[in-house]
């Protein structure tokens, strides 16, 4: 878009996770968990238990993961407020 010569820009700020990779590492980290799990006590999990243990694991897993991506977003918004604040003091000195 133009406007009087100054053109307007989005800033698209790329995702530095893949998510889908994200995902097969959880449950990997599930299964090698449940794995050690019954190597250590000799024993297998009942098939019902492992399921939920799985589950469960996925679960708190992707909540670390939410709780990053909450943590990065207000990096980014401290990022551009940063910039913002340094760009208005370099322009009331000039």
């Amino acid at each position: 878009m133009s406007d009087g010569g100054k053109e307007e820009r989005l800033v698209t700020i790329k995702n530095a996770v893949d998510f889908g990779i994200v995902g097969d590492n959880i449950s990997d980290i599930a299964e090698f968990t449940i794995e050690k799990h019954e190597f250590r006590h000799d024993s297998m999990l009942a098939p019902e238990v492992r399921e939920e243990a799985i589950e469960r694991i996925r679960d708190v897993l992707w909540q670390k993961v939410e709780a990053l991506k909450l943590r990065r977003q207000r990096v980014l918004e401290d990022m551009f407020s940063s910039a913002q604040a340094t760009l208005e003091d370099i322009v009331k000195k000039g």
